[in-house]
């Protein structure tokens, strides 16, 4: 009995049609912060997409200097957020660019 099922399964191996590959290419998930009239939004790319979206981080209400230093001071002390502090300066100049 052992013999059969064994020989049943080799023959629908042997009996299924061979597989192809096919590549897929994805687009980026959400992309990157873009630039606010000249100010770079490197230190805000490596520091807050690494918990947030691009998506999510433009669709915040505007908040002061002094409240978004608050809102960094909070993800790094509270959520343990690993925000290097010498990129602050820089992360709040982007998220308060006009």
């Amino acid at each position: 009995m052992r013999l059969a099922v064994a020989l049943a399964a080799i023959a629908l191996i042997a009996a299924a049609p061979p597989t192809r590959r096919v590549a897929v290419a994805l687009p980026d998930a959400e992309g990157l912060l873009p630039e606010r009239y000249s100010v770079s939004s490197e230190a805000a790319n490596n520091n807050c997409l690494a918990c947030h979206s691009a998506a999510m981080i433009t669709a915040q209400p505007r908040l002061t200097r002094v409240q978004w230093g608050e809102t960094i001071a909070k993800m790094r002390n509270v959520y343990g957020a690993p925000i290097d502090p010498a990129d602050d300066k820089a992360i709040l100049d982007w998220l308060v660019a006009d």
